[in-house]
């Protein structure tokens, strides 16, 4: 379609109905002609379609349309446009809506227009006639997204739908596999004898029955067949219904028409294979459904956060309305025990807040005026009136879902390997199955028709590419959502790969080991001055001051409980300190050369002055009225824990360097209250980025740590970069992984949550492996010659659900991950 935008976009779709991983890798093969050049991903654990590129000629219609076809439902649509227009043009575009349009949001900051339509046609062709600048029949709102995900209503109604059809299964199944065989059974083998045409009426009801099964079901087997034939590409649905297909046709064709086959043992029929295979694999794709939805449960948690009303004040009344009809700028009254409804700021009140649901950090942080709030977030106590500044999608919880759903659709690269694996597996299957009826045929014992027929369904029947297809994006949804419930966001899977193969970790000094800001650290009091009356002065005369260190001693002075006095005469000297009357005597807070300027020596306190320069504090002295008081320390803290944090990624067996722009001995003395032992000081902002070449040059994959802005270039450079967000700010672009809570704690967690998910990953890849291998050549037959052993369809069957189900259950165990204790 021919657009008036430049529409380098991401295009979601949103699903339902898709089936076993062999389907969503069946749909990504269809999707690829229709969408050119651009980036595809199918992710059967999420079920979403992504699509990445330059949308401006791609038919929305008509690939909706694919998906519908290969037997998935599209449930919404969404598409993020990143327009090279200005603000005012995407403005124009996000408001050429229709009534079919869901959704609406623009980003101005980054020049960003997000729409969302539902997925039936009508709605679909309108999104299309939007983005090609077509004209609105009307304003849509701006809205938010879903409060609640679709995908869990959808699976739970696909779940019910498998259960009702495993239910009429089993019912004709459990009976079949009894009266197939009824010369087995005391009773029945006299009512039913062999040949006799009481047996034919019985296997003639069976096959009707088992008919019944496939028609009812097994009917999304044919289905699926039907739309790999046209579309030329296989899936596991393709083995099931050819396997349950043949033997239902063989038995019908024994039934009808013995006089065909060369003797009577050659009529047997194999309707309770029919039945008992289709019952079967219906339930496991039951219980895959259910242990797949239980991988999204991180995501639905965080969606079940957002508050569903808040109490607004309009007109100078209290209110209470749904949280989708607040605007930005209005003021919301929050109370002890109720969750902050939308980001915002406090204008008055204060409170103790959990922020643990989004940043990971276990303590409440307290809020005053001023100071930001994130919406979900828990109010412990004390009530506050706050202005909104975030609303709908542009909130921090929408960006952590989005970030998460967003990751949760990217591959690792192993996958990749898996999925050209995949593209052969299921043709392959065939025609060893094949092979397996043609050798049975020839070679086999008597009757050879029947013991071919059974290889090659049996064959089909057991082979399964979900196992392989599930194995990695199952464990890809549940590990970069356990690391959100942490505050970790992980943006895509190779990042999750990349994080578990580091060998060194970089970090910025100044507001990552840090807090980036100073603090009071020492009061050095000379005789007869003590340190209350020697801080009170100083943080008194400072009141004045605009200098950060002045801002910190006062701060620090308030935090002991000191009161502050009057302050006159104050004036700052440049490059020297201060000097102002407190109570009627002069202070002066500076350094040497200022005292020594003002006749005042201060001799008696130059050791400790260089002791707390050597930690790497920034010292001053002080002088009351012309007299050696004393000295004052302030210096940028080491946030409470990043020694345990440091420590700990030396424990996981990386090397930990400190980079920083600082001077050798500030930056040795913060490594050495951290212990870290490899150093790179006085490194200009441009050239941190060389530095972890350097690293890298040297043969180590290097993850950069470092808070987003002028560490950009660094992370960007780095095989994995951590990006220290505070607050609400999460989507740091520079950033592979966003730690929401600005601790190195998130740097632990999501090196811990990448090996525990790669793990998780290679299990599953090795016992899918193991399980094809293994299963395949001994459902051919190779064990016969030797142990006598021909394994049943029916064992196949319930083998193959097994092993889908079994990959689904490991990668849930990384539900169970829990932090190392030592960071809790």
């Amino acid at each position: 379609m021919a657009s008036a935008l430049p529409l380098q976009s991401t295009l979601t779709l949103e699903l339902s109905d898709l089936g076993c991983a062999s389907e969503a890798q069946s749909l990504e093969r269809i999707l690829r002609p229709a969408v050119g050049t651009r980036q595809v991903s199918v992710n059967p654990a999420t079920e979403r379609v992504t699509i990445d590129g330059d949308l401006a000629d791609l038919d929305l219609v008509a690939l909706t349309a694919l998906v519908r076809d290969a037997g998935a439902k599209v449930v919404r649509v969404g598409v993020d446009l990143r327009s090279a227009d200005d603000h005012d043009a995407v403005a124009r575009a996000a408001r050429e809506g229709a009534p079919a349009i869901a959704a609406v949001r623009v980003d101005a900051s980054r020049n960003e227009l997000h729409i969302e339509a539902q997925g039936d046609s009508a709605s679909v062709a309108e999104l299309a006639r939007v983005l090609r600048g077509g004209s609105a029949e009307q304003e849509p709102q701006a809205t938010a997204p879903a409060e609640a995900s679709a995908e869990p209503s959808d699976s739970e109604r696909e779940y019910r739908r498998l259960m009702r059809k495993w239910w009429f299964g089993a019912a004709v199944a459990a009976p079949t596999m009894v009266l197939s065989y009824p010369w087995l059974f005391p009773v029945l083998r006299d009512i039913f004898p062999r040949g006799s045409v009481q047996l034919h009426h019985l296997w003639v009801v069976m096959g009707l029955a088992s008919l019944a099964v496939l028609w009812y079901s097994g009917s999304q087997f044919f289905v699926g067949l039907v739309e790999s034939i046209k579309h030329r590409s296989a899936t596991m649905h393709t083995l099931i219904a050819i396997g349950t297909g043949t033997a239902w046709l063989y038995s019908s064709i024994a039934l009808a028409a013995p006089q065909l086959f060369p003797s009577a043992e050659f009529t047997d029929v194999y309707y309770d294979v029919t039945a008992v295979v289709v019952s079967l694999v219906v339930l496991g794709m039951a219980m895959e459904i259910r242990a797949r939805g239980r991988t999204s449960e991180a995501i639905n948690k965080l969606i079940g956060l957002q508050p569903r009303t808040a109490r607004v004040i309009r007109d100078g009344v209290e209110t209470t309305v749904p949280v989708a009809e607040v605007r930005v700028g209005e003021l919301l009254v929050v109370r002890p025990g109720e969750r902050i409804p939308l980001d915002g700021a406090i204008v008055s009140g204060s409170s103790s807040i959990d922020e643990s649901m989004i940043t990971g950090e276990s303590m409440p942080v307290d809020k005053a005026v001023g100071d930001e709030v994130i919406g979900a977030t828990m109010n412990s106590h004390g009530s506050f009136t706050m202005r909104v500044t975030k609303i709908g999608a542009d909130t921090a919880l929408a960006n952590i879902v989005r970030l998460v759903q967003d990751a949760q659709a990217t591959k690792v690269p192993i996958q990749r390997i898996v999925d050209r694996v995949s593209a052969f597996f299921t043709p392959a299957v065939v025609i060893l199955a094949i092979a397996g009826f043609v050798v049975w045929y020839d070679f086999g014992p008597a009757p050879a028709f029947a013991y071919a027929t059974i290889v090659m369904v049996t064959a089909l029947i057991i082979a399964c590419p979900c196992a392989l297809g599930m194995a990695t994006p199952m464990s890809l949804t549940t590990g970069i959502g356990k690391a959100a419930e942490h505050g970790v966001l992980i943006r895509s899977g190779e990042a999750l790969q990349g994080a578990q193969r580091l060998q060194t970790i970089v970090l910025d000094k100044t507001g990552t080991i840090t807090k980036g800001e100073p603090a009071l650290t020492d009061v050095v009091p000379l005789a007869p001055f003590g340190e209350e009356e020697l801080l009170r002065l100083v943080a008194s005369a400072e009141h004045g001051s605009e200098h950060p260190l002045g801002a910190a001693i006062v701060k620090g002075g308030l935090d002991r409980g000191i009161q502050l006095e009057p302050v006159a005469d104050f004036s700052a000297v440049t490059g020297g300190g201060i000097v102002a009357r407190v109570g009627g005597r002069e202070v002066r807070v500076g350094n040497e050369r200022f005292l020594r300027g003002a006749g005042i020596e201060p001799d008696a306190l130059l050791t400790p002055f260089g002791t707390l320069a050597e930690d790497g504090k920034t010292p001053m002295y002080v002088s009351v009225d012309g007299r050696l008081a004393g000295l004052v320390a302030v210096a940028d803290t080491v946030k409470e824990d990043s020694l345990r944090a440091i420590k700990r990624l030396r424990d996981l067996g990386l090397e930990v360097v400190m980079l920083t722009g600082d001077n050798a001995r500030t930056a040795k003395a913060i490594a050495r209250q951290v212990g870290v032992t490899s150093i790179r000081a006085e490194v200009l902002p441009g050239d941190k980025a060389t530095e972890v070449r350097k690293l890298q040059l040297e043969g180590k994959r290097v993850g950069m740590v470092g808070d987003g802005t002028n560490d950009a270039p660094a992370l960007t450079q780095a095989d994995v970069g951590f990006a220290i967000g505070t607050g609400t700010d999460v989507a740091i672009e520079a950033a592979d992984v966003t730690l929401i809570g600005g601790s190195l704690k998130g740097v632990v967690l999501a090196i811990e949550v990448s090996r525990a998910t790669m793990r998780n990953v290679y299990q599953n890849l090795f016992g899918a492996f193991v399980y094809n291998s293994l299963g395949l050549p001994i459902a051919l037959g190779v064990l016969y010659p030797f142990f006598g052993i021909l394994l049943s369809p029916i064992l196949a069957a319930a083998a193959m659900s097994f092993s889908s189900v079994t990959v689904i259950s490991n990668a849930n165990r990384l539900r169970g991950f829990r932090p190392t204790e030592a960071l809790s």
